[in-house]
């Protein structure tokens, strides 16, 4: 019995079978729990997404530092999971701003097919809950990819277009901010720019400048729209 256990947990630790915990909420529980609430004016800003959103903290570490921006990203991620754990990892932490990055995994196949509609529908059920709960929104491109290394066989390229051309129109007609990493950082072929990744989906530190820059403008560009509302 005790051999069989032993056997379950290696194979849960190593993705052979799937742990209960399908959304990944344990992995920022404690974190969130010892944030707190927000401070009087403080400009809480949640990063949402998956490994494109991790990695940032990672690999360009002092864009967070002294700021009240929280990186919530978790690898391999598609929107049926971020959905899941959305109001753990964004709404119970208060923040002004969510900025939401999300699909290309969806797109991969990561948890399984995944249509277009699929896609844009879990993300736009995310804006809304957000919007619900008085967090302003920005919506941010997929980042272009001519493939993923670890699903050869799918061509991304036009779903991903496809994906960020309704995500684009939806931030239009709902007074949601479009944050456009995508234009960008696309080369004449559909791919990501080689200056600014090191495996054609994932950005360098390079990736990360450019993509900070981008982000700065649009934090600052919606704090202003907040303020002329209230």
């Amino acid at each position: 019995m005790i051999k069989i256990r032993l056997l379950i947990i290696f194979l849960v630790m190593n993705g052979v079978i799937p742990s209960q915990d399908w959304a990944n909420l344990n992995k920022y529980k404690k974190q969130n729990a010892k944030l707190g609430p927000p401070k009087e004016n403080e400009n809480r800003i949640v990063f949402f997404g998956n490994s494109i959103t991790e990695s940032w903290s990672e690999l360009y570490l002092e864009y967070f530092s002294g700021k009240d921006y929280i990186n919530r990203g978790i690898g391999g991620q598609t929107t049926p999971q971020m959905l899941i754990r959305f109001r753990a990892d964004v709404i119970d932490l208060q923040p002004k701003i969510v900025i939401i990055l999300a699909g290309t995994n969806d797109i991969a196949g990561n948890t399984g097919p995944a249509s277009i509609k699929m896609i844009t529908d879990n993300i736009m059920s995310m804006a809304e809950l957000a919007i619900n709960n008085k967090i302003h929104v920005i919506l941010s491109s997929i980042l272009p990819a001519a493939g993923y290394p670890w699903k050869p066989e799918i061509d991304p390229v036009g779903k991903i277009l496809a994906v960020n051309n309704i995500m684009k129109t939806y931030a239009e007609n709902n007074r949601i901010s479009y944050l456009d990493y995508y234009s960008s950082m696309v080369t004449t072929n559909k791919a990501l720019k080689k200056e600014y990744t090191y495996d054609g989906v994932h950005p360098n530190r390079s990736g990360y400048e450019l993509m900070s820059k981008l982000a700065d403008q649009i934090i600052l560009d919606s704090l202003k729209l907040m303020q002329d509302y209230q």
